[in-house]
């Protein structure tokens, strides 16, 4: 695709009618992130951005917040459904969408955040640091509990990654 063609991708936030289309996005890259149910994606619309080309929804990804049991402003939030369509990658367009989720995200002021993923040099270049899983326990004992993947998070091959957004000087969990 031309540098051209990449001008035209329209970030927006997602509507209920880009259910669909995003449930085969991901689902045509199984191979690359866990595959939500269609329910699950409408339920939770309102926290999905997409990439659109020619009508076409050419990427998404969404968001989870975990909140951080008796302290609030610690909580982090997860991306989540970070996927581009085969045919648009190696032009950009990952980063530049990844950055407008990230925009979206800051809005909550969390403390930081993660992402598992198979891609954790497309990861680094963006900001985000490799932590061992045991670091992101609650969201490992609250969402992997459900992995459609992997009996044990422990050996699932995903990379945990946190990006810290604040980071003050009581806090040492990932220095």
């Amino acid at each position: 695709m031309s540098d051209l063609a990449l001008d035209k991708v329209v970030m927006r936030e997602a509507t209920l009618g880009d259910a669909f289309a995003i449930y085969e996005l991901i689902k045509a890259n199984s191979d690359r992130l866990i595959v939500r149910p269609i329910g699950d994606i409408a339920r939770n619309i309102d926290r999905f951005m997409v990439a659109e080309s020619d009508g076409a929804i050419v990427a998404c990804a969404s968001y989870s917040i975990w909140p951080e049991p008796g302290d609030f402003a610690r909580s982090m939030v997860e991306l989540t459904s970070v996927v581009v369509a085969e045919a648009m990658r190696g032009q950009g367009l990952g980063a530049r969408f990844v950055r407008g989720i990230l925009d979206r995200i800051a809005r909550f002021e969390p403390d930081l955040i993660i992402v598992l993923t198979y891609s954790p040099a497309f990861f680094e270049r963006l900001g985000f640091a490799e932590v061992p899983k045991t670091e992101i326990m609650h969201k490992i004992y609250a969402g992997c509990i459900n992995c459609t993947k992997q009996v044990n998070p422990f050996v699932c091959p995903e990379h945990a990654m946190v990006l810290h957004l604040k980071l003050n000087a009581t806090d040492t969990r990932h220095n």
